[in-house]
């Protein structure tokens, strides 16, 4: 009995290594090709905060997550970010296609998300930055992108990217 837990903990882990190789080459192919001029994008925010990539990951590194109102995905991804916004963390949104500012903040409000929103009404920028994807996260750390990674990723899985940033 005792071999036959010890195998299934074997392939058990071989599965897992194995979806998480997969899930590294699926985001090598999907993840953005970030011109030279991304850390230093001019954002605003919907409440109208001026937004510095470089700056805002100067201390301590930054999560700028991509996403969109109607992402099926998203739907999953987007409470831990907003989450982690709530918990003071360092979070930027950006809003892919999700209608004007007025629309988006309905929604953001209905959801009960109080999250620095940048709004990106007609995709102008993620073009710029070849963001096909949503979700798309990624990890910036003293004005560096450390990590990008695209579709599901779990609050834990954004806070280990974080962390390893960190380091």
């Amino acid at each position: 009995m005792r071999s036959k837990y010890a195998r299934w903990l074997r392939e058990g882990l071989v599965w897992l290594l194995i979806a998480l190789a997969a899930v590294l080459v699926v985001d090598q192919f999907r993840k953005p090709a970030l011109p030279p001029t991304f850390i230093s994008t001019a954002l605003q925010t919907l409440d109208g905060e001026s937004v510095d990539l470089a700056q805002r990951s100067h201390d301590r590194p930054l999560v700028v997550y991509v996403w969109a109102t109607w992402c099926g995905v998203c739907r999953y991804t987007t409470p831990s970010v907003a989450k982690m916004a709530e918990d003071g963390q360092n979070v930027i949104t950006i809003a892919l296609r999700s209608g004007d500012d007025a629309a988006l903040n309905r929604w953001l409000a209905k959801k009960h998300y109080a999250m620095p929103t940048v709004n990106d009404p007609q995709g102008q920028l993620a073009r710029r930055w070849q963001v096909q994807v949503t979700p798309t996260v990624m990890i910036v750390s003293r004005g560096e992108v450390k990590s990008i990674t695209t579709g599901y990723t779990s609050g834990w899985g954004i806070k280990l990217r974080l962390w390893w940033a960190g380091l």
